[in-house]
């Protein structure tokens, strides 16, 4: 069966997730019944990443097997056509190799949280970042995010009902920056421990503003203690910006 890559970019407000669950919504259904509407097939689209509730995605990754084959832009086309009026498109789309998976071939994943770090909450951006009225030292929060990089037990920054085999994840990129009136957040790694990085970005707030010194994340993580923590960010302000393949399946943007 020809197996297809896509693109995928949504808003997870109104959604319980990726993953299909019972009590809701999820953009793994979504995406399913779009293809059973354009093909006819009961196919199962599997993604590379299982986003929360509330978490969007600019360059989700995902895979789907058809009976047929067919033109690539014809297939981004008649999903895109058959996901109105949920607010998930498919920004390309791609023939792949039968061993090709869009969960365990990515060899890295690239996340972006955003704070909006202004006294007035966003009109515009609303349900997209994290209001954060108090003024963030976006200099202190990097250099302290610093000591995350690298292998580390992160037990401390993973959520209670995490299901990964082992709490040890190496974090390869970490980096606070800011952009006008928004500090964002960057993490890459291979893969992610559930709630991770919006438990380290709850964190790098404290030291943002103050709360907490460089010092005081550090001895979070050496900790491996969950109730360490600080208050983990809002899903609302987290975006899966890209995941990586040995060989991109969309050129420059896989």
């Amino acid at each position: 069966m020809p197996r297809y890559a896509l693109l995928v970019e949504y808003d997870g407000a109104p959604f319980v997730g990726w993953q299909r669950q019972a009590n809701g919504p999820a953009v793994q259904q979504a995406l399913e019944e779009a293809v059973a509407r354009l093909t006819g097939e009961e196919a199962r689209v599997q993604g590379a990443g299982r986003t929360d509730a509330g978490v969007h995605a600019i360059g989700q990754v995902a895979h789907v097997d058809l009976s047929r084959e067919w033109p690539a832009h014809k297939l981004r086309a008649g999903l895109n056509f058959h996901l109105r009026p949920n607010p998930v498109v498919v920004r390309d789309a791609a023939r792949v190799a039968e061993d090709f998976h869009a969960r365990f071939s990515a060899v890295k994943r690239h996340y972006l949280y955003r704070i909006l770090n202004r006294p007035a909450p966003p009109a515009l951006d609303a349900g997209r970042v994290w209001h954060v009225p108090v003024a963030l030292d976006a200099a202190i929060m990097h250099e302290a995010a610093r000591a995350l990089v690298g292998r580390h037990d992160f037990t401390t920054f993973r959520a209670s009902q995490c299901q990964a085999d082992s709490p040890v994840k190496t974090l390869d990129e970490i980096s606070v920056s800011r952009v006008g009136e928004e500090v964002r957040i960057r993490c890459s790694a291979r893969s992610f421990l559930h709630n991770q990085v919006r438990s380290i970005a709850g964190s790098l707030k404290l030291v943002g503003e103050g709360k907490w010194t460089a010092g005081d994340l550090r001895a979070a993580l050496e900790a491996c203690d969950r109730a360490a923590c600080g208050p983990v960010a809002p899903p609302q302000g987290l975006y899966l910006v890209r995941v990586d393949y040995p060989e991109g399946p969309f050129g420059e943007e896989g």
